[in-house]
């Protein structure tokens, strides 16, 4: 293989792993950006990204639920 036949893997940026784990705990996402985000994002950048969104996710309830208590 030749570094013309082989194609640049993209880097994925933050904003992109925020967006496919936001758009996995909603479970909707298009095939097309599926594909996108099997092609660039890392598994480690997912689970570091899925690790983030369900502790954010958690304090938001709890600050939701401490705002409706109080």
């Amino acid at each position: 293989m030749s570094n013309d036949t082989v194609e640049k893997q993209k880097v994925a940026t933050v904003w992109q792993v925020a967006k496919a784990v936001m758009f996995a705990f909603m479970g909707i996402r298009k095939k097309s950006d599926l594909e996108n985000d099997a092609a660039t994002l890392k598994p480690t950048q997912l689970i570091v990204g899925g690790i983030i969104g369900g502790i954010l996710f958690v304090i938001s309830i709890m600050l939701l639920v401490r705002l409706v208590v109080s």
